[in-house]
């Protein structure tokens, strides 16, 4: 009973050594992009905030509404909903 304990120890503990090695090989050959070769995406910096949840996110990932001539920015649809549903 105990030999079969350990036996079973042994090939779990070899099962997992055996996972890592093929998974060094395999990411091995995989390329990996370096920061200059990665297209930029230009983000200006600047922060806007949801009119509805109050919280600041970066213009470019905003959701925008224009409403009388105003912009709107909104962190999501639900949020957008919101503030159209108020502004009737």
């Amino acid at each position: 009973m105990l030999l079969g304990f350990f036996r079973l120890i042994f090939y779990a503990i070899l099962a997992f050594f055996i996972q890592k090695v093929i998974r060094f090989f395999l990411a091995t050959g995989k390329k990996t992009i370096s920061n200059t070769e990665r297209p930029s995406k230009k983000i200006s910096g600047v922060m806007v905030k949801d009119e509805i949840c109050q919280t600041y996110l970066p213009k470019e990932e905003a959701i925008r509404e224009i409403k009388e001539g105003k912009e709107y920015f909104f962190c999501s649809k639900e949020c957008q909903k919101q503030f159209l549903k108020i502004k009737k």
